[in-house]
C-alpha cells in the first residue's frame, strides 16, 4: 500500500492506494459511495494564530521538513536570495525571497515539518 498527499481545489487529502498486480484475484466488494475524506491538517496549522498577517507571506510550496534557515527577523533580503532549504520527496529544495525587503517574522525552525501553503517567513 502506498500513501500519497493529493491537493484538490486547494484542500489537501492524504490517500492510501493499493497496487493490484497482474494475475492477482480481483476485489469482490463493490463500493456504492466513496467515504468522505478529511482534509490533511498539520499540527503547526492548528497552532497558527488566525489573526491576519501583515507583509508578504512566503509559504511552503509542498510538504516536507526544514533543513536549514538562513534568515532571522530584521535581516535585509533581496529578491531571489535563499531563505531556507527544505527536504521534500528525498530532494533538497531552496525557498527564495520573492521580493526585496526586511524579514519581520520567521514562523518555522530547522527540523520542523511543514505542509503545503503553510506561512514560513514574512517579509515587509
Amino acid at each position: 500500500m502506498k500513501r500519497y498527499l493529493i491537493t484538490v481545489n486547494q484542500t489537501q487529502y492524504e490517500v492510501e492506494v493499493v497496487e493490484i498486480k497482474a494475475g492477482a484475484a480481483k476485489a469482490t466488494e463493490t463500493i456504492n459511495a466513496a467515504p468522505r475524506l478529511k482534509p490533511y491538517i498539520s499540527s503547526s496549522n492548528l497552532k497558527e494564530n488566525k489573526a491576519p498577517l501583515k507583509g508578504n507571506k512566503v509559504t511552503a510550496i509542498m510538504p516536507g521538513s526544514v533543513i536549514k534557515v538562513f534568515v532571522s527577523p530584521g535581516d535585509v533580503v533581496k529578491k531571489g536570495q535563499k531563505l531556507l532549504v527544505f527536504e521534500a520527496m528525498k530532494m533538497e529544495n531552496d525557498l527564495t525571497s520573492p521580493i526585496d525587503g526586511v524579514v519581520s517574522e520567521v514562523k518555522t525552525s530547522e527540523g520542523a515539518v511543514i505542509s503545503a501553503g503553510e506561512v514560513l517567513i514574512i517579509i515587509e
